[in-house]
């Protein structure tokens, strides 16, 4: 059965499509899907991540039973549909390749709009950008001239760190930066042009936060690592998507 979506975002872990695009999605004219690349269960031998430990969770089933319900709360506040791909988190997954998320690929529609995450600092952000960009490229009939070319959105907190995030400057900012490398790698091999730069209205925002908040397992834990998740006005409330030419 063909499709029913216009709009597909590639979102590596629970809550970084909410985090990065819940404003976007909310702008989006048809129907749209949020893709979950690390929505597996972890294998039963392994044991409980650093990262889920903090989170409060005892096991691991506990943690992927509570993060499919945030998962499908959040997907339903932005109006879209959730898609689960079946790869354990990064810390229960060897280095096997995304297969579920190549054949994911595959087998949309040549015409659905893709995006993939520019990968800030954050490992498995860049593989699934990586993996997904070839994808998209490989799958036959694909056609620069009537394809349309995969986006990149800014994937948040990691990229809305520096002051000029939510100015013009924000890419130029990026590209600069400490945690720039994602953005200068795709640069060395694309030509990247803003195609969205959003500015949450109020009524946005509090759509947004909304959905945000549906992930309460991991927000506590994110706001220590990244303080930029704190500073006033958030970096959340502003949006950033490329296009990959």
């Amino acid at each position: 059965m063909p499709s029913p979506w216009t709009t597909v975002v590639i979102s590596p872990h629970f809550d970084d499509a909410a985090l990065s695009l819940a404003g976007f999605l909310r702008r989006v004219d048809g129907p749209a899907a949020v893709a979950t690349v690390h929505a597996g269960a972890a294998p039963a031998d392994r044991e409980l991540s650093y990262w889920d430990s903090v989170c409060g969770f005892i096991s691991t089933a506990e943690a992927h039973r509570t993060r499919l319900a945030e998962d499908a709360r959040a997907c339903a506040l932005m109006r879209v549909d959730q898609v689960l791909l079946d790869h354990p988190d990064g810390p229960y997954r060897d280095s096997e390749p995304l297969t579920a998320l190549t054949d994911f690929l595959a087998g949309l529609p040549l015409a659905t709009r893709v995006l993939l995450p520019l990968g800030t600092n954050q490992r498995d952000h860049r593989a699934v950008r990586d993996q997904g960009l070839a994808a998209l490229a490989s799958r036959p009939g694909a056609d620069a001239a009537t394809t349309p070319r995969p986006w990149v959105y800014a994937d948040l907190p990691y990229s809305g760190a520096s002051d000029q995030w939510g100015t013009d400057q924000a890419s130029a900012a990026l590209e600069h930066s400490d945690r720039g490398d994602a953005y200068r790698d795709l640069k060395s091999r694309y030509r990247l042009d803003v195609i969205q730069d959003l500015h949450l209205t109020d009524e946005e925002w509090i759509a947004k936060r909304e959905a945000v908040i549906c992930y309460t397992s991991q927000l506590a834990p994110v706001a220590v690592d990244h303080k930029a998740f704190l500073r006033r006005p958030g970096p959340l409330q502003s949006e950033l998507v490329w296009e990959l030419t």
